[in-house]
């Protein structure tokens, strides 16, 4: 586990406080729940995730309804569908394409990340421009970062 995501994992889990959080992730590949499991006390707000990586999975487990699962939209479905599914206080979502080829008209290194708040919602969109093993790891600091802003306030 890289020392930054450590790091933000462990100021995320000072800011939680009782609350609770779940993510759901797809370009991500699990790796956000990997970083956020190794904040301290994990075990007392970290509910868990769901890795969506199929259309079909995004749809049927999150309710994802966007037209395409590469969108804002899409994130923000996914975030509440996980918030949802592990009745959570808090929830994000890293939707994109980190591949070599364009998907839905999206092009590569596009990461979508969406944060849930109690009613308040954010979705950011970032253009990684790296290898895809990099890019992962900048979207999961991504991620832990906006959900760090958001929890703040």
């Amino acid at each position: 586990m890289d020392d930054r995501l450590r790091a933000l994992a462990g100021k995320l889990a000072g800011l939680v406080g009782d609350r609770t959080l779940a993510v759901a992730e797809s370009c991500t590949a699990g790796n956000l729940a990997a970083a956020l499991a190794s904040g301290g006390h994990a075990e007392r707000w970290f509910c868990g995730s769901v890795v969506a990586y199929q259309d079909e999975v995004k749809r049927s487990l999150l309710d994802v309804r966007a037209e395409s699962t590469v969108s804002p939209d899409a994130a923000e479905q996914m975030a509440l569908g996980v918030r949802r599914l592990f009745s959570a206080d808090l929830a994000a979502a890293t939707t994109g394409v980190l591949g070599d080829e364009p998907v839905d008209g999206v092009e590569p290194s596009t990461v979508v990340i969406a944060t849930v708040v109690g009613d308040d919602r954010r979705i950011t969109e970032h253009d990684l421009v790296d290898d895809p093993d990099h890019a992962v790891t900048q979207a999961t600091e991504r991620a832990q970062q906006q959900l760090i802003d958001h929890v703040s306030g």
